[in-house]
Formats: C-alpha cells, sequence, structure tokens
C-alpha cells in the first residue's frame, strides 16, 4: 500500500502524468483489483494512445475478465501504434498475445 499511497501523491501533483498512472495501474494488479487498473489503462490511453506499454497490459487485464474481443482490439490497436512508432519490442510483444487470442 505504500506504492500506491506515493503514487497517488505523485498524481496530485502531476494528474496527467501517464508514466504514474501506468505504475498504480500495475500497482493495483498485484493486489487483484482489475477494476482499478482498468480505469488508469483506460486513461492513459485516452489521454496518451502512443503510451505503447499499457496496450499489453490492458490486453491482458481484458483477457482475465474474459473479454477477449476486447482484447483482440487492445491489442490490435496497440500493434498499430506500435508499429507507427517504430517500436518493433512492442509489437511483438502485442503481437505475441495477440496471436495467443486468435490462433
Amino acid at each position: 500500500m505504500e506504492r500506491i499511497n506515493k503514487l497517488k501523491e505523485f498524481l496530485q501533483g502531476s494528474p496527467d502524468d501517464s508514466f504514474l498512472k501506468h505504475a498504480l495501474a500495475l500497482e493495483y494488479i498485484k493486489l487483484n483489483d482489475d477494476a482499478a487498473a482498468r480505469v488508469l489503462f483506460e486513461e492513459v490511453l485516452a489521454h496518451e494512445p502512443e503510451y505503447v506499454g499499457s496496450y499489453y497490459h490492458l490486453g491482458k487485464l481484458l483477457e482475465r475478465a474474459g473479454e477477449t474481443t476486447a482484447a483482440i482490439s487492445v491489442y490490435e490497436k496497440g500493434m498499430e501504434i506500435a508499429k507507427g512508432l517504430k517500436d518493433m519490442h512492442a509489437y511483438n510483444e502485442l503481437q505475441a498475445a495477440h496471436e495467443d487470442l486468435v490462433y
């Protein structure tokens, strides 16, 4: 909880900081609070669509929730963004997750 409280404190000073929101979402996942994590990942991607790491984690969260179609869409969007950014590492991770669901 200390890390969560620290991240929340930092967010008060920088409420639109995608890194902080992403980090907080990962902390919520560790606590099995996927609902809180999902809100944060969605906020990150709405504010900064190029924050490619959030696509992978949001997709995995949706998979756990049984929302396969939504997870596939998130992976596809993330792959499109990663390709545009020439971030092949992120693209490959998203593609592997996508293929696990589709094939």
